[in-house]
């Protein structure tokens, strides 16, 4: 038979079991609240039956409680054999915390010197001669159990170094203890409420063969805590691998390992993992990357179009070498952009850079490009987030991106990029720049991907603030970088902070006044419209925004010094014995000179195309 049914109450399930917890299951994770749901549970019956029969002072015994308390159905708990052990499919949260109320049971049969002690204690541990096993046998956490049972005296001094399960474990008992010594107040009922939580609790264990373990975890799942994707697709593959396998290769804390380190950046961040690694490496198509999501990939690899590329569905083989190999290789590379991600290095800044603009399809394209192993891996990362920085930013800059066309290119790029050269990654990116061009300007002879003409007008108007203050922060960077220096503020405070004192806005060089509306022609309509061009911006701190608001031009100049560099190259002084900036300015040939006196179109102007002149350095 397939699942095997067996109606037990606590006396029975605690009795000759050893149940060893499965790889399926997570650590003991039960907080207060399902506890105190689970007591409440319990003693909701028991205690309008009690009070009506206290007064009887009937002696607490199997008979009574059979006659007078109605059975209280706990849920089901799900187990499988191999190899002669009970291992748990799914119930270990329950069946811990039972483990736990027992425990203090026995403590309180210590307070009121109660002869059911030893009988508790039996439900607790069971003896081999001298030797003694937990039937909940957390095996990385017997010391926690064992001083628990020792002594309640001290909860603070028992061990929880082995782990979160120890944790909860301690937690949950310091939480049962206080409502167990209110509500068992006197022997008497102490003693009642021992034969009726052993005798009147019922479950229900379901006996499942290995083959069907992987279906039957997953359906079980839907009860109770869900799983996370990855916690269930851990019981799928680990499931149909035998178990001396899985002890000989290690593959439970291969598995564990790897998460871990994953999920230590970012909580449950292995489930976008394998979001992004499946689409990365094995779709090949707009459709088979539209079937997968973060919530469903654990179901979507075991469809007949996947499993034909993964080839992981009932194969115990190909799931050793995936998790040996693949799973092992792409979770490392993963967590390694994912550090470039969240922190700028200087050998992949890039990684950061597209963070900033919330581009983390860079794990896909990485993803793709990497074969197992890969001998290029870094100067991969550090290229392929250099091309999508690039490829974001041409477009952004150019009045040529849209959010749904590039994430249909994306796409397109991971299955077109999977097998090609590094030295063919800058012209896939290039085709799909000029692609967006010519579809944008409604043009078909796109020839660049940067071209004057389509960023000579872009302004704040046109693209996201948070992209703006991005543009000039890798535009105070390449003039830090050319002068040695170091950037003044980091790429963080000038692209996510905006707060009114530390944060960095945007400022109009051409404040609103008449003087400047006079530079042009008091055409307030152009005023307003060319004031916002790139050009006619930059980046001030807080306060600093706030002091220069509608001053005229000269005086807006003295609230530019020692702020950005970009601010300053408005500036005479700036260029007075600073060699390294001069020669910066010879190196690239830039058209950069201070503007003391006035700032109108003309020099709008010419700011415009010094920064187009810049761009195409930056991204070249």
């Amino acid at each position: 038979m397939d699942i095997s049914p067996d109606k037990q109450n606590i006396d029975t399930l605690f009795a000759s079991t050893t149940y060893f917890i499965d790889f399926y299951q997570r650590d003991y994770k039960w907080n207060k609240e399902p506890v105190e749901r689970l007591l409440d549970d319990i003693f909701f019956k028991f205690n309008i039956e009690y009070a009506s029969k206290e007064k009887e002072e009937l002696i607490p015994s199997k008979e009574v409680v059979t006659a007078y308390y109605p059975w209280y159905y706990l849920n089901t708990y799900v187990t499988n054999v191999i190899e002669g052990k009970v291992f748990i499919v799914d119930g270990q949260q329950r069946l811990t915390t039972l483990t736990i109320i027992l425990i203090k049971l026995y403590h309180l049969c210590e307070k009121f010197n109660s002869d059911s002690k030893n009988w508790i204690e039996r439900k607790i541990v069971g003896y081999a001669g001298p030797k003694k096993e937990f039937w909940m046998h957390h095996v990385k956490h017997i010391k926690t159990l064992e001083e628990l049972l020792k002594s309640d005296d001290d909860i603070k001094s028992i061990p929880i170094s082995s782990g979160i399960t120890a944790e909860n474990i301690v937690a949950n008992y310091s939480f049962v203890s206080k409502w167990l010594d209110e509500n068992l107040n006197s022997k008497h009922k102490l003693e009642t409420f021992i034969f009726y939580y052993l005798y009147r609790l019922v479950l229900i264990n379901l006996t499942v063969e290995q083959t069907n373990v992987p279906m039957v975890f997953e359906v079980i799942n839907d009860r109770g805590v869900k799983l996370k994707p990855y916690e269930i697709l851990k019981g799928k593959l680990l499931g149909l691998v035998d178990k001396i396998d899985l002890d000989k290769l290690g593959l439970n804390e291969l598995w564990d390992k790897k998460v871990n380190t994953v999920n230590e950046q970012s909580e449950d961040e292995i489930d976008e993992f394998f979001w992004y690694f499946i689409r990365a490496r094995y779709t090949d198509s707009k459709a088979d990357f539209l079937k997968i999501s973060q919530t469903n990939y654990h179901r979507v690899i075991f469809t007949e179009d996947f499993n034909k590329k993964i080839k992981l569905k009932n194969n115990s083989s190909a799931i050793k070498q995936f998790l040996i190999n693949e799973f092992s290789y792409y979770v490392d590379l993963y967590n390694t952009v994912l550090k470039y991600f969240n922190s700028l290095d200087s050998n992949f800044p890039h990684v950061y850079y597209n963070q900033l603009n919330e581009q983390d399809t860079q794990f896909m394209l990485i993803l793709s490009v990497c074969s197992l192993n890969d001998p290029n891996e870094k100067e991969k990362i550090a290229t392929i987030s250099s091309e999508l920085d690039r490829f974001f930013s041409l477009l952004s800059l150019q009045r040529a991106y849209n959010s749904n066309r590039f994430s249909d290119m994306v796409w397109e790029i991971v299955i077109k990029i999977r097998d090609a050269n590094i030295e063919d990654y800058r012209q896939i990116f290039d085709e799909y720049i000029l692609r967006e061009i010519n579809y944008h300007k409604d043009i078909s002879n796109a020839d660049k991907p940067f071209n004057y003409i389509f960023f000579k007008d872009i302004s704040n108007k046109d693209i996201p603030s948070r992209f703006v203050r991005y543009f000039y922060a890798r535009l105070e960077n390449f003039l830090a970088t050319g002068m040695n220096l170091n950037m003044k503020h980091g790429f963080d405070d000038l692209v996510t902070k905006t707060g009114s004192v530390n944060g960095f806005h945007i400022e109009h060089i051409l404040a609103d006044n008449n003087q400047n509306f006079a530079l042009f022609d008091n055409d307030e309509e152009r005023f307003y419209r060319e004031r916002n061009r790139l050009g006619g911006l930059l980046l001030l701190k807080g306060k600093d925004n706030i002091s220069s608001n509608d001053e005229v031009y000269k005086k807006k100049l003295k609230s530019y010094s020692n702020t950005l560099y970009w601010n300053e190259t408005l500036r005479e002084d700036t260029y007075k014995s600073k060699l390294d900036l001069i020669a910066l300015i010879n190196k690239y040939k830039l058209n950069m000179r201070a503007m003391p006196e006035t700032f109108g179109p003309a020099e709008l102007e010419e700011r415009q195309k010094l920064l187009a002149q810049i761009i195409q350095i930056i991204w070249k």
